[in-house]
């Protein structure tokens, strides 16, 4: 098995992001497109990338507590496609000038990623509030993950016909890792609500939780809509009908009740509105970085 990883891309198969893959932005054009406001592609890729980093920390905390070994590093590895999904959008929204300098900051310059992961406050994170929602048990993240997955996949495969050469490439990368996410949470969530009476429970106690969250991520900010009309975004309205056809169909043959589809509404999160959950899921990921903010390794 060592011997396999070792010889992967030529020898120098790694397990973290960044090493052992192909550069994903390699040889592609990062100048921002004739017409658009650099503030405006910056501000969406903070919304995509918050997305990435806070549900990405959210599946961490499965790690040494999922119900069995394989499932603890499935978890595992679908949070460390969606870090390298965050880093490269972060990356983008602080390199056309996102947000300017954030309030934690102690410098001028450009935001990196990690100033933008570690040194924003609550308020200053645009995701939505499907992902900073606390896991539950199980079943109920299983849920979230496919219901986050797949509304992300959606958008994803339209992203690769952006006008933004960088958010194009972001979204190639990015479409098989989440069709492998969503694919791994539908599986649970058939094995769940087609299991045991206390498994099915579970599943569809998941469902109602997870499903009054769904109601914000279909409604267009002022951003997202000149950016449509730019060829650069995609309006979440757009990916409506498909995200509710995927849901239904897997919920209906896991023989769990699917509720009522939400009535939409303006995302408080993309705003910066946001609960006591995202501030204590944050204290946590930015704790050490900001106890030692000059400190490297």
């Amino acid at each position: 098995m060592y011997d396999a990883l070792d010889h992967a891309h030529g020898g120098e198969g790694q397990w973290a992001f960044g090493t052992g893959f192909d550069e994903p932005l390699a040889g592609v054009d990062t100048t921002v497109p004739d017409g658009l406001d650099p503030a405006d592609l910056g501000a969406y890729c903070l919304m995509l990338g918050d997305d990435a980093l806070v549900l990405c920390q959210r599946l961490t905390q499965w790690v040494t507590a999922a119900p069995e070994l394989e499932e603890e590093v499935a978890l595992a590895n679908c949070g460390l496609d969606l870090l390298g999904q965050a880093r490269l959008l972060l990356a983008r929204a602080g390199s056309v000038g996102v947000l300017g300098r954030s309030r934690a900051l102690a410098t001028d310059s450009i935001p990196d990623e990690d100033a933008l992961a570690y040194f924003r406050d609550s308020d200053e994170f645009r995701n939505c509030l499907l992902v900073e929602a606390p896991n539950g048990d199980f079943g109920q993240t299983v849920v979230r993950l496919l219901a986050a997955s797949t509304w992300r996949l959606a958008v994803f495969s339209r992203l690769r016909g952006s006008r933004d050469p960088v958010l194009a490439a972001i979204a190639a990368k990015g479409v098989p890792e989440l069709t492998y996410h969503r694919d791994h949470a539908a599986r649970w969530v058939l094995r769940l609500g087609d299991g045991t009476a206390e498994s099915h429970r579970r599943a569809q106690a998941g469902v109602d939780a997870v499903w009054p969250l769904l109601a914000d991520l279909f409604t267009a900010t002022d951003v997202e809509t000149r950016l449509t009309a730019a060829g650069v975004a995609v309006d979440p309205a757009d990916v409506r009908d498909e995200v509710r056809d995927v849901l239904t169909l897997v919920l209906e043959r896991a023989t769990l009740t699917v509720p009522p589809w939400p009535a939409g509404q303006p995302s408080r999160g993309r705003l910066g509105q946001h609960g006591p959950e995202l501030t204590a899921l944050l204290a946590d990921l930015q704790g050490l970085a900001r106890e030692h903010p000059a400190a490297t390794w």
